[in-house]
């Protein structure tokens, strides 16, 4: 070794810790750096991951939820029509039958919606009232076109009508829970 080598050495201490120093920082930059992005990276996956768990959670809850408002609305309907139409079993069911005699004093078919046949039998006798006295008018209901034209050509006459009374009668049925299902003339 020469002396100009050594002097280089002594000449330059610093240059050589700077370029170890400078190396190390540059290279702990870049494993910073590295593992910034590593992180960065790991944290995005996650990210990501989470948002499709997520929407994979909310697709099987409003499947679920759905399923449940259409169970719980097809139960609801079907229970509406059992009661529906267990109150149209109440409503006609017979509550009792009977003759009724007297003369016959209108039959007319009536309605704005539902066309109905409906009469009045003059029952005869004299009801006491308040005011005075007044005659017995028993109002009643037809099902059938044809005891509608019978009855329509015994206006006027005494006759006997067999009838059937009913709970509630239907807007589409009558005005009346009485309904006529037989009639004979009476002399």
């Amino acid at each position: 070794m020469d002396v100009n080598d050594d002097k280089n050495l002594n000449d330059n201490p610093k240059e050589g810790k700077e370029s170890s120093w400078g190396d190390k920082y540059e290279e702990t930059k870049e494993n910073i750096s590295e593992k910034y992005e590593e992180v960065s990276d790991k944290i995005s996956d996650s990210i990501e991951e989470t948002k499709e768990n997520l929407n994979e959670s909310v697709k099987t809850g409003v499947k679920k939820t759905k399923s449940f408002f259409k169970k719980l609305f097809f139960g609801i309907f079907f229970l509406v029509l059992l009661a529906l139409a267990g109150y149209m079993f109440y409503c006609n069911m017979t509550y009792s039958e009977g003759t009724r005699t007297g003369q016959l004093i209108k039959i007319s078919k009536k309605g704005y919606v539902f066309k109905t046949f409906e009469g009045q039998l003059n029952t005869g006798g004299l009801q006491g009232a308040a005011d005075g006295t007044m005659s017995t008018i028993w109002s009643f209901s037809l099902k059938e076109k044809g005891m509608y034209e019978k009855l329509e050509s015994l206006e006027g006459s005494k006759v006997m009508l067999r009838y059937r009374e009913i709970n509630k009668a239907m807007p589409w049925q009558g005005d009346t829970n009485y309904f006529v299902y037989e009639v004979e003339e009476r002399n």
